[in-house]
């Protein structure tokens, strides 16, 4: 109930937490407006990465001065899209944050991977390459954990599935070759594109991600089967063993 109390603006004592927050309001709802002014006349680029976060708490937090929480969250967690896509309980953390603020910027994350998904859905992958790769690394960039995510590709290069076939620990995910093939076939797929992450932030391929990507090709090629590419993601960004010609 503490959490909570923190959010709303109310103290324990009922109606004087109310009095307090109706005195602290005109200090901050200015500054509220004129933010909102701001992003109305430039977008997001008029805005520093906390104060598009502020914009966000005004919403989760009506009745807050939130523009240090917004610093503190930014401080914690390093950026805006750490932020975002922090655990909700490692967000909780944070003073000042609940549960349901917590939630509430999860959901934000959400919804923006749910968008960058839908502008790939339908359309031929490979001429919308960075569409896809900003698509997997917010899927998948901030994980804690290793996923192993594979786009299944029609005749025509478009998408009919995104699958993750499998999560691991911090540095490995178990992937098997012929349950991927299988999967392919169920779906009468003709090609495919491998994604994985590496929590570490790095995304320099392994001489395991290599032998890896190389035994699927072989498993997949005389089923008619092509894979394009293995694309791994990370924080500090991507590679691409195609690119690398290390495939």
């Amino acid at each position: 109930m503490a959490a909570e109390a923190d959010e709303s603006g109310f103290g324990e004592g009922g109606r004087p937490g109310a009095d307090r927050s109706a005195r602290i309001a005109k200090h901050y709802d200015g500054h509220r407006d004129r933010l909102r002014e701001r992003f109305a006349e430039g977008g997001a680029a008029a805005l520093a990465d906390y104060e598009m976060l502020e914009l966000v708490l005004f919403r989760t937090i009506p009745r807050r001065d939130v523009k240090p929480l917004a610093k503190a969250l930014i401080a914690r967690f390093g950026t805006l899209g750490e932020v975002l896509n922090a655990p909700v309980a490692l967000l909780q953390e944070v003073a000042g944050i609940g549960h349901s603020t917590a939630l509430d910027l999860s959901i934000v994350a959400a919804v923006n991977r749910r968008a960058m998904r839908s502008q790939i859905k339908g359309r031929e992958i490979l001429s919308s390459w960075s569409a896809v790769l900003d698509y997997c690394t917010a899927a998948m960039a901030y994980e804690t954990r290793e996923q192993f995510r594979i786009l299944f590709l029609d005749k025509k290069n478009g998408l009919i599935a995104d699958e993750v076939q499998g999560t691991g620990t911090v540095d490995h995910t178990p992937v098997y070759p012929r349950e991927v093939v299988r999967r392919a076939l169920e779906l009468s797929a003709t090609a495919l594109i491998l994604v994985h992450n590496h929590p570490s932030g790095d995304p320099t391929p392994s001489r395991a991600d290599i032998e890896m990507t190389k035994t699927i090709i072989e498993t997949a090629r005389p089923m008619g089967i092509a894979v394009h590419d293995h694309v791994i993601v990370g924080r500090a960004g991507h590679a691409s063993l195609k690119g690398l010609r290390l495939i």
